[in-house]
């Protein structure tokens, strides 16, 4: 099992810093997220892509994501303006030698069944440039599909193996879905687990590991009886997300970071 920090923790932190930073605190990977308030996003040239991947490469770090902000499930948004967005995305990461794009679905309040029919189709259209990249398109549990069950929902209607789901435990959680019912209907499409530590759902400002309410131990257990992989004989992949850049009260992550992985370790470890 591998480990990766989200960027959204560290705002607007120079590329060398975080990749620094991963290297100190014994991160194989980050997951960058891609706006324009962040030294990496579609807006970036080719230069700045060049350095990007020379700072990760010479570290050997990994660029496990390009965490965009496209809306997938959103039937008021333009479709070539959707289509054009997840475009960028996927040659940034192309370019950086991203393994992952994010995409939340945004379905709002919209139909359910219109959300999810614009969100496959979507996707399905996309999976066809992802596999020309060799990225993977992952849908994020969160705001209007925040379950598994609904992020599934999708999923299986796009049937591609370039697009598959990221599930954040925080979301599962907050949707009331236990971990063994998400584990259980995302397997077959897991791209990785993003995990985080609240207080509670009423008070969402980000903890350290371990200090809050969610159901961390039970999520690392599930993945660990996968056998580290994913279940398709490669590295399975756990990343942080805290989210510092919407609580900036919250603790500064770099002084958290390697206890943090210590305790996902320990996690696994004790299993």
């Amino acid at each position: 099992m591998k480990f990766a920090f989200s960027t959204l923790g560290v705002p607007g932190l120079p590329i060398p810093e975080v990749v620094g930073l991963a290297t100190a605190t014994g991160y194989q990977g980050v997951e960058l997220r891609a706006h324009p308030e962040e030294p990496v996003h579609p807006g970036i040239g080719a230069a700045e892509r060049a350095a990007v991947v020379d700072d990760f490469k010479r570290a050997g770090v990994e660029i496990l994501t390009v965490a965009g902000y496209v809306r997938v499930a959103d039937t008021t948004a333009d479709e070539d303006a959707v289509r054009q967005e997840l475009n960028d995305l996927l040659w940034l990461a192309r370019d950086l030698g991203a393994a992952n794009v994010r995409v939340f679905p945004g379905g709002g309040d919209q139909d359910p069944a219109e959300a999810d029919a614009a969100a496959a189709r979507r996707l399905g259209a996309a999976g066809e440039v992802a596999a020309d990249f060799g990225v993977r398109i992952l849908l994020e549990t969160h705001d209007s599909h925040r379950t598994g069950v609904d992020a599934a929902r999708v999923l299986g209607t796009v049937g591609h193996p370039q697009v598959g789901v990221l599930w954040d435990v925080m979301h599962t959680w907050l949707g009331g879905e236990d971990p063994i019912t998400t584990h259980a209907v995302l397997a077959p499409h897991l791209g990785y687990v993003q995990v985080k530590d609240i207080a509670s759902a009423e008070d969402m400002t980000p903890l350290a590991l371990g200090a809050g309410v969610l159901p961390l131990a039970e999520c690392m257990a599930l993945l660990a009886q996968d056998g580290g992989d994913g279940g398709d004989g490669g590295d399975s992949w756990v990343c942080w997300e805290y989210e510092k850049r919407w609580y900036p009260k919250a603790a500064e992550l770099q002084g958290l970071l390697e206890a943090g992985r210590g305790y996902l370790e320990g996690l696994v470890g004790g299993r």
